[in-house]
């Protein structure tokens, strides 16, 4: 006959048992017998409800669902000759999505004869850096890919 060590309803220690008494005290108790650790010798098993595990397990997974958030990457877009309200309109808003906990990619395409002149550029970013050094930490330095500058930057942790 084959033995089990069995786990009460309540985690305590029933012992080692037969399957067939096991599942026996299970069913006068009204719950389910389920094997925990099929590799140990003997298998060990644990009289629960099933039933009400399973839904709690699922509501745990609803639960850490609800808390988990989502981080969106935005994007500002700039030109080399940006003026300064413009600019400053830009980074505000780029401000508010750090705050809000968004990665910001900073773009800036050249026109025509600015290709010419990317330190422009490269002061430009440098400005944003130092502008948001309070609210974000920079995660890609500014690179060119073709005629566009990128740069990344993500939220600054929150302060305890």
């Amino acid at each position: 006959m084959s033995e089990i060590r069995c786990i009460g309803p309540n985690g305590e220690q029933v012992g080692i048992v037969r399957t067939r008494d096991a599942l026996r005290k299970a069913e006068e108790l009204g719950m389910d017998l389920v094997e925990i650790a099929s590799q140990a010798k003997p298998p060990v098993c644990r009289i629960m409800d099933y039933g009400k595990y399973k839904y709690e397990q699922d509501k745990k997974k609803k639960d850490a669902r609800k808390k988990q958030t989502f981080t969106k990457l935005k994007e500002v877009k700039f030109h080399a000759n940006v003026e300064d309200h413009d600019y400053n309109t830009k980074i505000r808003h780029a401000r508010e999505f750090l705050e809000d906990g968004h990665r910001v990619k900073f773009s800036l395409f050249y026109r025509g004869r600015e290709n010419a002149h990317r330190e422009l550029g490269l002061e430009l970013m440098d400005r944003v850096q130092k502008d948001l050094e309070n609210d974000g930490v920079v995660d890609q330095p500014p690179r060119m890919m073709g005629r566009n500058l990128f740069m990344h930057m993500t939220p600054k942790q929150a302060k305890d």
